[in-house]
């Protein structure tokens, strides 16, 4: 019986001691490695919302920008939702389907005169014509327009903008200037006339749109379109006494103006364009 009892006694200590050591197990301090490992997570998800609003206030700002530059050029009236489709239509209207034939092409860009001034233009290259309307975008209406037979177009240059030694004026950018006329210059009186317009060429450029999509940029393709034209058209109607065929050329563009000051105050200030002035008032 007494080894029994001391048995007992016995087991019962035993089962006190592994509670006791179930309990210092349990509240045992984390090691040193599992507390690095917590702190570095922490510390990582201290670091990503951080950079997550630097990355949306980078976005803020790229976003901000070329809605400036949209709104600068919304002065602009042909680049007013819906104004340049319905320019579109409004001077396809205009197309003589007999004389002219069906159309190719649509182009927006800018006239340059023999007086340096820019002036906004609707270009269209059709089957056997180059329309060039003056509409005004801001009332649609189109005042203006001029027909050349692309059986007449001899000549087509394309290059940078010149001016004669003495001259006070200067143009940036490129170029294209068509002739249809070889054999005549202008008249001396025609020169020096602003407003004259029996000149055998015309020249244009880019118009200031162009940053705002690729479709105003493309004076190469312009001239590539209307060289294949005219070509064409050089073959099924050749006129009389005159060499089939277009001819072009990569030379300076030349503007004999040597004193523009209307036109320098223009083109500053882009009278030849249809946009809003900004209200007057005192």
């Amino acid at each position: 019986m007494a080894d029994a009892e001391d048995e007992v006694v016995k087991g019962s200590e035993e089962q006190q001691q592994q509670a006791e050591e179930e309990v210092d197990l349990s509240s045992s301090p984390t090691p040193p490695e599992d507390s690095q490992t917590a702190a570095g997570r922490k510390g990582d998800a201290q670091e990503r919302p951080a950079e997550s609003v630097a990355t949306s206030t980078q976005g803020r700002h790229l976003l901000v920008e070329p809605t400036l530059d949209q709104f600068k050029l919304r002065k602009f009236f042909v680049l007013r939702p819906g104004t340049l489709n319905q320019a579109i239509k409004d001077v396809e209207a205009l197309v003589n389907e007999e004389v002219d034939g069906s159309v190719l092409s649509v182009w927006l860009m800018a006239e340059v005169d023999h007086w340096n001034n820019e002036k906004e233009r609707i270009v269209l290259i059709t089957e056997f014509s180059l329309l060039v309307f003056k509409y005004d975008f801001m009332m649609f209406n189109c005042d203006q327009m001029q027909r050349i037979p692309l059986n007449f177009v001899d000549r087509i240059s394309h290059g940078t903008f010149s001016f004669p030694k003495r001259s006070l004026l200067e143009r940036n950018g490129e170029g294209v200037r068509v002739f249809w006329d070889r054999l005549r210059e202008p008249s001396f009186t025609s020169r020096w006339n602003p407003f004259a317009t029996d000149f055998p060429f015309i020249t244009f450029t880019y118009h200031p749109v162009r940053k705002i999509s690729d479709v105003f940029t493309a004076l190469t393709d312009f001239r590539e379109q209307l060289k294949d034209a005219a070509q064409k058209v050089h073959t099924l109607k050749p006129v009389p006494g005159k060499a089939n065929g277009v001819l072009v050329l990569n030379q300076p563009i030349q503007i004999e103006a040597y004193v523009g000051f209307m036109s320098f105050l223009g083109n500053e200030n882009k009278l030849g364009y249809c946009m809003a002035r900004g209200n007057l008032g005192f």
